[in-house]
């Protein structure tokens, strides 16, 4: 790496040959080496490089001061203190030219923000607040028109000068003036360096090649063109800057995903608004099922479609798991935060929408239906319909690191859902239940069978109900007869070792959730290099 204050060098990884369109290495091709900073190995640790995608991957809902403070707070060291954080951040802020967007919040799917240019320059300034020696960006001229692409890449090259930091960028066909920004080229023909030097000295080698850029033409152009047609010195180690520590990183992502669920409509509030809906109806169609026989059986019905319909709708949340980890992926090749962190955050700042989402549209359905009286009733209730929509919630995080797209992914979290409830034990007794498959293991991996179990023995122990008059008259059924015989439900053991089964699988799913995304991670570092090889 260049030592020289402002290097910038492009590199360009055109391919004619079609099988590397998607600039993919093809099967024939493997990546090895090393990587050497200032002659020495060395890992790209956090502070010593950074890295921007191509795409703007931001939590729509921040605005630009906000998303900057809150990286600052997570790439920052402790012994900073919290206004030199967002002095900085500040500082960063106007450097990049987005001092009159500070206020406004970036944008997305739903409402508009900030422009693509900003958005741009808004990516590069997260990466820039710890003054990284190694900046790598992924076409940052990408979606803009000449003048925003010159206006992003000079707030780049001044800062770059500034701070002494070397960029390297891939730039997808630069105008002139972008050009013209660069001190260093490096071009590149089917994984094979053609040329690395000056941008001066890149015409003077192509004209003695025999290639003179003819007058008027854009040399970029030209020696893309010529390419796609025919064809540093020693130095000290760079120490692993100060990052914030994980309790400080858990504390502010938890904070951001707070409030971007606060802020994010589709994330949990029109979910909410569902939940109140469906509170009503099945409130208002079971109002009041008495102490009759046929109660029993109203009761059952109403515990049924609270725990099916109910937790079904948690699956609503999926196309945001999606955007979260895109998000964790960008901020995650630079190193702002690591796994664990951002699985811990996650469920600390949804369960208390959860928890809403629950109680609210839970006490509508709980006293309108005129369900057992009392607090500890009430509170289990609320509690395993929250548990099963936390559980509902990891089992779609999962499905989101595997399958993101967004259809695919509800689609195939309906259908796991649907086979759950088959072998819930409501809709065929356990007893009923064909033993090959469908009992062993799906019975008993279904967390339907203990949220149902576990609402049936809330519901029915110390109650007593008069038995059907046409079988046996004078006569009644206990709450313990109901739930062994009619319903078959496991009596071994409590109602609250029903919700802490629940409870364990929820903490089950989050852990297949970080090992699935710790194991992607590692991948996806065996992967990386720097130089490649073609095998023969």
């Amino acid at each position: 790496m260049n030592k020289r204050a402002g290097s910038m060098k492009v590199i360009y990884a055109e391919f004619h040959s079609p099988k590397f369109k998607t600039r993919r290495l093809g099967p024939e091709m493997n990546q090895t080496g090393v990587i050497l900073i200032n002659g020495r190995q060395e890992k790209l640790a956090f502070g010593t490089s950074a890295y921007v995608t191509q795409d703007n991957v931001l939590m729509s809902t921040l605005s630009v001061r906000e998303a900057v403070y809150y990286s600052a707070h997570l790439q920052l060291p402790d012994t900073m203190l919290a206004s030199e954080k967002r002095a900085h951040a500040e500082r960063v802020i106007r450097e990049m030219g987005l001092s009159d967007t500070m206020d406004t919040r970036i944008g997305g799917r739903i409402t508009k923000g900030i422009s693509g240019g900003q958005r741009k320059r808004m990516s590069i300034c997260i990466e820039m607040l710890t003054r990284p020696r190694l900046l790598f960006l992924d076409e940052p001229t990408s979606g803009l028109d000449s003048a925003a692409s010159y206006h992003v890449m000079s707030h780049i090259t001044r800062v770059a000068a500034r701070e002494g930091m070397t960029v390297i960028a891939a730039v997808h066909q630069p105008s002139g003036d972008v050009f013209d920004l660069f001190h260093g080229l490096l071009l590149l023909a089917y994984g094979r360096m053609v040329f690395f030097g000056t941008v001066s000295n890149a015409t003077e080698f192509f004209t003695q090649s025999g290639f003179p850029c003819p007058h008027l033409r854009n040399p970029s152009d030209h020696f893309l063109r010529t390419i796609n047609k025919d064809f540093d010195e020693g130095g000290t180690p760079f120490r692993r800057k100060e990052q914030a520590s994980f309790l400080t990183k858990l504390l502010v992502l938890t904070r951001r995903s707070f409030l971007n669920m606060h802020r994010d409509i589709g994330y949990y509030w029109m979910r909410l608004g569902i939940y109140l809906g469906i509170g009503i109806c099945l409130g208002t169609i079971f109002y009041q099922v008495g102490y009759s026989y046929s109660s029993i059986q109203s009761r059952c019905e109403v515990i049924m479609y609270t725990t099916a319909l109910v937790t079904f709708m948690a699956i609503g949340g999926f196309p945001s798991f999606v955007e979260d980890i895109k998000l964790f992926r960008r901020e995650r090749l630079s190193g702002h935060y690591g796994v664990m962190e951002f699985v811990i955050s996650n469920t600390l700042s949804a369960t208390p929408y959860l928890a809403v989402i629950a109680v609210i549209p839970g006490a509508m359905m709980y006293y309108l239906t005129g369900l057992t009286r009392g607090a500890e009733h009430f509170a289990y209730f609320v509690a395993t319909l929250c548990m099963c929509t936390l559980l509902v919630e990891s089992m779609m995080m999962i499905i989101a690191v595997i399958v993101p797209d967004f259809l695919m992914g509800i689609i195939i979290g309906a259908g796991i859902q649907g086979m759950m409830m088959l072998n819930g034990g409501f809709f065929r007794l356990p007893n009923e239940l064909p033993k090959p498959v469908w009992k062993y293991p799906c019975y008993y991996i279904s967390f339907h069978k203990y949220a149902v179990q576990g609402f049936y023995k809330n519901e029915f122990i110390g109650l007593s109900f008069p038995s059907d008059q046409l079988i046996e008259a004078n006569a009644t059924i206990s709450g313990l007869q109901v739930l062994k015989e009619r319903l078959q439900v496991e009596m071994g053991y409590s109602k609250w070792v029903n919700l802490a089964i629940l409870f364990g699988m929820m903490v089950t799913y989050r852990m297949i959730f970080f090992v699935i995304v710790k194991i992607a991670e590692e991948l996806r570092l065996k992967l990386r290099g720097i130089r490649f090889r073609r095998l023969k």
